[in-house]
């Protein structure tokens, strides 16, 4: 893959030998973000956990102390009083049967989260083969199947993120952008670092946490030193 001349430029400010300290990392990856646009800056972090075993799947979610520098939409399966509530909570969309085909046939897909009332989960699995792949399902791990639909909204709004194991064993989270100053960024890595230290599988033997690479959209990989976690 043939890289740009920003990339490239950017790419040599990068020792790719040395697993820098986090701070380090941060002001790195802030200074080789060069595009036009702000960057997201992503956690790619890779672990010794084999998801094919139920018992070291990773799963579940983290609000970020300075948000996630996204406008995030979410979308809101309910009935009764609780439409009222999402609403009133600043859900961009509500909705129940109705969205089926919408999402289903229309392709519909303009959210970024999706949080559902537990009686709603008969409805919202048949949006399975869509939700699914595109990791937008509500799951009660992560806090989005819940009859607290106002409070779900709020953390979401304010900047909370799921994580969760790929079919590669690495978890990818965004952590902001690189607008945000090294300690918002630093502070913001160091939540999601906490809550995935901490779901670490009972049963896993060997290393838990095997590499960790910051990015930017455009930029080139970070490693950051694991030995602190």
């Amino acid at each position: 893959m043939k890289h740009g001349k920003k990339y490239t430029e950017a790419a040599k400010q990068v020792d790719r030998t040395v697993a820098y300290e986090p701070e380090d990392a941060i002001a790195l990856v802030k200074k080789t973000a060069t595009a036009k646009f702000d960057e997201t800056v992503e956690a790619h972090i890779r672990t010794g956990c084999d998801g094919r075993h139920a018992e070291q799947q990773i799963r579940g979610a983290v609000v970020l102390p300075h948000g996630t520098g996204k406008t995030v939409r979410v979308l809101v399966f309910a009935k009764g009083p609780k439409v009222d509530e999402a609403q009133a909570a600043g859900a961009d969309f509500v909705g129940g049967d109705e969205l089926i085909p919408k999402i289903q046939n229309e392709g519909w897909l303009d959210f970024d989260v999706v949080v559902a009332t537990p009686d709603m989960m008969g409805v919202v699995g048949r949006l399975g083969k869509v939700l699914g792949p595109k990791g937008l399902m509500p799951n009660p791990k992560a806090g989005t199947v819940t009859m607290d639909v106002a409070k779900a909204i709020a953390d979401i709004k304010a900047g909370k993120i799921e994580y969760r194991l790929d079919k590669t064993n690495i978890v990818h989270v965004l952590i902001g952008k690189a607008s945000f100053t090294e300690q918002q960024l630093s502070e913001n890595f160091g939540a999601i670092m906490d809550a995935i230290v901490k779901a670490k599988p009972s049963t896993l033997k060997g290393q838990y946490l095997k590499s960790i690479t910051l990015t930017t959209t455009m930029g080139p990989g970070v490693k950051v030193n694991v030995a602190k976690y």
